[in-house]
């Protein structure tokens, strides 16, 4: 019999791998964005006709998310997710190699299906072979990804465009893949590791899928149309009713179907409830914030790309200082009071980020951002936490296929507020001939009340809400 101690190696091994897979698929999302300059010009064809590259993989990516649980559970984890790493290592070779738009936007695409298949297949396996006990320390692993990709994403980009070419942002996954790949042969448990019991097979509601995948699909459509630019407000709202239809069909099907690909009863669980309310309030802000700021520094300080991607890192050395402490704080504090204060912190650093100007001391930008850094990783630390702690292992791959969906969503839904809030701002310091800070300052002002919103289901926790992780 395996003993305790090797299976949390075993666990912790496989944590790790999943988070190399997750930094890849969130740093994918994103980092396209500042080559895009380099690619129309490369590809000739009009910058503003690339944005369909970095679409095409979100949207991929967001309609495919509610069938990877299904795929897992009939074919097995092992094999999606050594599928999954290989198909997107192979996609990003296809992207370096493009040599027009169309070739790289079907590379994109494939890349997409991948990254869909990764990150939740790889969360419910780890979810499942993991211990209550060890929960708290095998989310740490998985969260870090989702933290500091995003806030790399606009530094690497602007270092390897600048420096090198923008086919290097799709190669540097190469090394990355392969060895995900080869650990991935050797920690990646089989059926036969996950105990009796805690395994079961999702019916095929296909009706359900499609709904879902749908709706999701016009809602994420919608909100990247909501963050281009100039904004196409009819197509957006088109696509975001639809969406909002689909999805509330989607809804009215799972809670009829006897056998639906996901149980929404998940929601009678209150924890994972507030933990997916909340949690993707939480995430919709911070995810808005890594985008605001380098249009900040660049739209209106004149900083270069690079300079703007070197200032947001230090939201990175915040991320990375207190995690080594989030498992102790968690424990220690407990999850509403944890939550609290990460709300509030993020709130005034918010606040903070709105005062800044070109003759701020950078000191002063760099205690900010590494102090919103620290609310933000403990903030999305305990959320990612707290969704699977009274969520039984029978019932993970409903719950991991819910979760991701939510997230995707929010992501883009996050940098589409930020997009609108700033625009909001130009029109309203319009007649005033405010200054271009001023369209950044409201944003940030519009993103620190969303936030102190999302504070609302914090609250209603129970002090001794995931009490269950506690056990050392």
């Amino acid at each position: 019999m395996t003993s305790s101690k090797s299976r949390s190696t075993s666990s912790n091994a496989l944590a790790l791998l999943v988070a190399g897979c997750f930094f890849m698929e969130n740093l994918d999302s994103t980092i396209v964005t500042t080559a895009v300059p380099s690619i129309a010009r490369d590809l000739h064809v009009d910058a503003t006709s690339v944005g369909v590259t970095i679409t095409a993989y979100v949207l991929t990516v967001a309609v495919l998310i509610p069938v990877t649980g299904w795929l897992a559970d009939r074919f097995g984890s092992r094999r999606i997710l050594l599928t999954a790493i290989a198909l997107f290592t192979l996609a990003s070779i296809a992207c370096a190699a493009s040599t027009s738009l169309p070739m790289l936007v079907g590379a994109r695409v494939v890349q997409g299906i991948g990254g869909a298949m990764m990150v939740p297949v790889g969360r419910m396996t780890v979810l499942r072979v993991t211990e209550k006990k060890d929960v708290i320390r095998a989310v740490a692993w998985l969260t870090w990804p989702a933290l500091v990709a995003p806030i790399l994403a606009p530094f690497v980009g602007g270092l390897l465009t600048t420096y090198a070419s923008w086919h290097w942002i799709f190669v540097v996954n190469v090394p990355l893949g392969i060895l995900g790949f080869v650990v991935a042969l050797r920690v990646v448990p089989g059926r036969s590791a996950i105990p009796a019991g805690e395994f079961e097979p999702t019916p095929p509601d296909w009706l359900g899928l499609a709904l879902t995948s749908v709706g999701i699909g016009c809602l994420v459509w919608g909100t990247t149309l909501l963050a281009s630019t100039p904004v196409d407000v009819a197509q957006a709202l088109v696509f975001l009713v639809a969406g909002a239809v689909g999805v509330t069909l989607a809804l009215r099907h799972l809670r009829r179907t006897p056998q639906p690909f996901v149980d929404l009863r998940l929601l009678r669980i209150h924890t994972y409830a507030v933990a997916l309310g909340g949690g993707s309030a939480y995430r919709f802000v911070i995810s808005a914030v890594p985008f605001v700021l380098p249009l900040l520094y660049q739209g209106a300080f004149g900083w270069t790309p690079l300079q703007a991607g070197s200032a947001i890192l230090f939201l990175f050395a915040g991320n990375l200082g207190v995690k080594p402490a989030t498992t102790w704080m968690i424990r220690t504090f407990g999850f509403r009071r944890l939550l609290l204060v990460a709300h509030l912190v993020g709130v005034v650093c918010l606040l903070g980020m709105a005062t800044f100007r070109p003759a701020t001391p950078f000191g002063l930008m760099i205690a900010v951002l590494v102090l919103s850094g620290a609310a933000r990783s403990v903030g999305f630390t305990a959320y990612n936490t707290l969704t699977y702690a009274d969520v039984e292992k029978r019932q993970m791959t409903g719950a991991t296929v819910l979760d991701s969906t939510i997230q995707q969503i929010a992501i883009g839904a996050g940098i589409a507020l930020g997009a609108v809030a700033i625009s909001a701002g130009r029109l309203i310091g319009a007649p005033t001939n405010a200054s271009p800070v001023f369209a950044y300052d409201f944003a940030l002002a519009v993103i620190a009340v969303v936030m102190l919103a999302a504070l609302i289901p914090a609250w209603r926790l129970p002090v001794s809400a995931g009490a269950s992780l506690m056990a050392r």
